[in-house]
């Protein structure tokens, strides 16, 4: 006879689904009684829907904010606590553990072998140790090594799921796709890249049927991992981006650590902009975690597309949200990028309006440049207000969103892309070629 245990899945709208359709959408030993959300704004008040919830959740399964943990675990007298999101330090982590254990209910987390799927074809998985440490560039670099060996790769996103999350399956092909799924700024910044590539993305809620129609579609699922995430398919290669910007971080932030001790391949990205003993201590600090994984360098270098338009002049830096965020950088891919041209920066904090300037006080590390937060078309309204309210001769935009055909900038703006280039022998490219040499054989 089962006991049913009362649950609580806390998220931030990607993990905490997959978690519930992987492990407690047909498990009648526990009654998920509400998600929480946090990180990612406009996320709460809302419904898990029946129809993915299963037969058990006729009525779907509420979203709140994570502030009520306590008045929910006290109100349905909850046994259960589950943590189901990423890029959260191991402090923070038990202060929320303590939250819950304070309020009457045990904490815990699921591994791999409760929420990852199987796939029937081979899966290479891109993590890293921090959102922000370049994952999107060299999950570019891995599939452009995949058609290199006369493979088709298909790209499977962790999930953004902002908008209905009736829809199990997105297949994005072309750009005229982001209009049909009316997807955020956020998730094009990690689709335009790909598909200008040629490759298919996929992503969604249900990564069980993401996973048939991907397998459909390619040789190989390139898994491109979300912020410090774990891969939601059984990985055959997994490689993991370390960022020496943040050298340390892999042993204290959740779940970097997990990502590292996975590691196959270990990537220390942006080379280039970092010292020879900021590489050589993220060096030392994964290997102390991972003596078996192997090692690579790899140098981000910047373009921009129109730098005559910024080159020398005050700029407003606009940067990829996640990772001035959540992901703890104080600046990013377009600060880097107006140095390079001389630029000067012009701290746009004063003039931030609504959602914008309240970013800024929930995230005080953020530098003198402007999140691209765009996860509502009020927020998006007011991302385009406080830019064209800052006085600047020009706009550079860090994200590897197109700002400029979502909103209208009032000034000239140029957009900065960075690719990875190979630094050092053995090269990241020579792994790659031998990888997918013996999937395609």
């Amino acid at each position: 006879m089962c006991v049913e245990r009362k649950a609580i899945i806390i998220g931030a709208a990607g993990r905490d689904f997959h978690n519930f359709n992987t492990f407690f959408r047909n498990n009648p030993n526990y009654k998920v009684v509400a998600f929480t959300a946090t990180q990612i704004p406009y996320i709460e008040n809302r419904t898990y829907p029946p129809k993915m919830a299963g037969s058990l959740y006729p009525d779907g399964i509420p979203v709140f904010s994570e502030d009520k943990l306590e008045e929910l675990i006290k109100l349905h007298n909850v046994d259960d606590v589950f943590f189901c999101y990423s890029d959260i330090s191991y402090e923070n982590l038990m202060h929320l553990a303590s939250r819950a254990i304070s309020a009457g209910a045990s904490f815990g987390l699921l591994g791999t072998k409760d929420t990852q799927l199987v796939s029937k074809k081979p899966v290479v998985s891109v993590l890293a140790t921090r959102t922000g440490a370049g994952k999107s560039t060299i999950s570019r670099m891995v599939t452009t090594a995949a058609k290199k060996a006369g493979l088709k790769p298909a790209i499977v996103r962790h999930p953004m799921p902002y908008g209905d999350l009736g829809i199990a399956v997105q297949h994005f092909k072309t750009y005229d796709d982001f209009a049909k799924y009316g997807i955020t700024i956020e998730e094009e910044e990690e689709y335009s890249d790909h598909l200008a590539m040629g490759i298919d993305v996929f992503a969604g809620v249900d990564y069980g049927l993401i996973l048939e129609q991907a397998e459909q579609a390619c040789d190989v699922i390139i898994w491109d991992g979300g912020n410090n995430d774990f891969s939601f398919y059984r990985p055959d290669v997994t490689i993991v981006v370390a960022d020496p910007l943040r050298s340390g971080h892999e042993t204290r932030y959740h779940p970097s650590e997990v990502n590292v001790r996975l590691a196959d391949a270990v990537v220390i990205n942006k080379a280039n902009a970092a010292t020879k003993e900021q590489i050589a201590k993220t060096v030392d600090s994964c290997q102390r975690l991972n003596s078996t994984a192997k090692f690579f360098q790899v140098n981000s270098e910047v373009t921009v597309d129109l730098p005559e338009l910024v080159r020398n002049k005050s700029v407003l830096v606009v940067e990829d949200g996640p990772s001035i965020t959540h992901g703890e950088l104080r600046q990013g891919a377009g600060v880097f990028a107006a140095k390079s041209l001389n630029c000067r920066l012009v701290d746009p904090r004063k003039n931030a309006i609504g959602s914008i300037r309240k970013a800024y006080q929930k995230f005080p590390w953020m530098g003198p440049v402007m999140p691209a937060l765009g996860y509502s078309a009020e927020q998006l309204s007011e991302l385009e207000a406080s830019i064209n309210k800052t006085d600047c001769e020009a706009v550079l935009l860090g994200t590897p969103a197109d700002l400029r055909k979502r909103i209208k900038i009032d000034r000239p703006a140029a957009k900065v892309a960075f690719e990875g280039r190979d630094a050092g022998k053995p090269s990241f490219s020579s792994y790659l070629d031998e990888v997918f040499g013996r999937i395609a054989n």
